[in-house]
């Protein structure tokens, strides 16, 4: 399999990301509604997968957003300078006083347990990178003069806002003029999209944006609610799965958009909040892939594991160009991440490999 990614000695970056980065608020153990105090962290879909790149896999990343130009945003910018990522790409955004022209986004979370499922609220209207426009970034410069092997963004960021939809597409398009691989994470969030238009918006955008994509990643829904593609049968509870109808329909994917060099989507079964049993799979080249299965995984907090799936997949087809690698790569990193709190990845390389080969879980002294 050939990406034809761009030589590594001509790029500034390995990869970036684009879309939103949100101050994520988080009861522990507890719930939103009773909560008397949150851990802060930094979280979005986008962001999550050029995190682990770098934090976990050592890659050279940055992250392409925007932030209110206030306290919070600088809390935002602090957080991402903590997990290495470059902060050089961020637009920051003039506000007033109390976030009426612009803000940034607020994302509580709490994380279930057993029959209690976890719940997302999201404050994110109006944001600072729901309004940006392509200007505000300078693509050209971005992946012309800088350089850019990779760039990831997805479904999340394209809900936004109408304006997001048009500038994901700019850079999208502006990416490819410069032969940057594209990325993209499908990640269907009904109450978003059904604020600019719904699932006919959704899919006319999505659509558009697929003819430009050579990695697609996404579960059962996402394919079906962004591009129409769906598996017949299939229990819409995800308590079991049908794994020759998930074959068909990234293979039909597939075929309908040749653009697409890889196509992956992760497997889950949900038996509670906190055990599931996880796989994936990868098609390129014709030939589809399966990851190692994880049953009975023990989940601490399963927001972030599919954007963890996505930085070990996209880690793999950049190191190795071996799909079979990659998509176990993107599952044993995924599966980590479930393990601990807050979106984004403590895995290291080592340990994720360990995974992949087998490792147990006894104490390491």
């Amino acid at each position: 399999m050939d990406l034809k990614l761009r030589a590594k000695e001509e790029c500034t970056y390995d990869a970036v990301s684009l879309g939103e980065v949100m101050l994520r608020l988080d009861p522990g153990e507890g719930r939103i509604r009773t909560a008397r105090q949150f851990r802060a962290w930094e979280g979005g879909g986008e962001y999550n997968v050029i995190r682990g790149l770098r934090k976990c896999f050592g890659m050279k990343t940055a992250v392409i957003t925007a932030f209110a130009d206030n306290e919070v945003g600088k809390l935002m910018e602090d957080f991402i300078c903590q997990g290495g990522v470059d902060t050089s790409l961020i637009h920051w955004a003039k506000t007033d006083g109390i976030g009426r022209i612009c803000r940034n986004g607020l994302n509580f979370t709490e994380r279930g347990f057993g029959i209690r499922g976890a719940v997302g609220c999201s404050d994110r209207a109006n944001t600072a990178i729901s309004q940006a426009k392509p200007e505000d970034f300078d693509f050209d410069y971005i992946f012309g003069k800088l350089g850019v092997r990779w760039l990831h963004t997805g479904g999340v960021y394209a809900a936004l806002s109408e304006q997001s939809c048009k500038t994901v597409l700019e850079a999208i398009r502006t990416a490819k003029k410069y032969g940057t691989v594209v990325s993209y994470d499908l990640n269907y969030r009904p109450s978003m999209w059904s604020a600019i238009g719904g699932i006919e918006k959704c899919q006319e955008v999505n659509r558009e944006i697929a003819r430009y994509v050579d990695v697609m990643i996404g579960n059962e829904e996402d394919f079906t609610a962004c591009l129409g593609f769906s598996i017949e049968g299939n229990d819409k509870n995800l308590k079991t799965l049908n794994l020759e109808g998930y074959r068909k329909m990234i293979s039909e994917a597939a075929e309908t958009y040749p653009n697409f060099k890889v196509v992956a989507t992760t497997l889950r079964t949900v038996k509670t909040a906190t055990i599931n049993d996880w796989s994936a799979l990868c098609w390129a080249d014709g030939a589809i892939y399966k990851a190692h299965d994880y049953q009975n995984l023990e989940i601490m907090d399963r927001v972030g594991g599919g954007d963890s799936f996505a930085s070990g997949l996209i880690y793999g087809l950049m190191t190795t160009g071996d799909p079979e690698l990659a998509v176990n790569y993107g599952a044993a990193h995924g599966a980590l991440a479930m393990t601990t709190p807050g979106d984004t990845t403590m895995a290291d390389r080592a340990e994720v490999e360990a995974v992949m080969n087998g490792a147990g879980a006894r104490v390491k002294r």
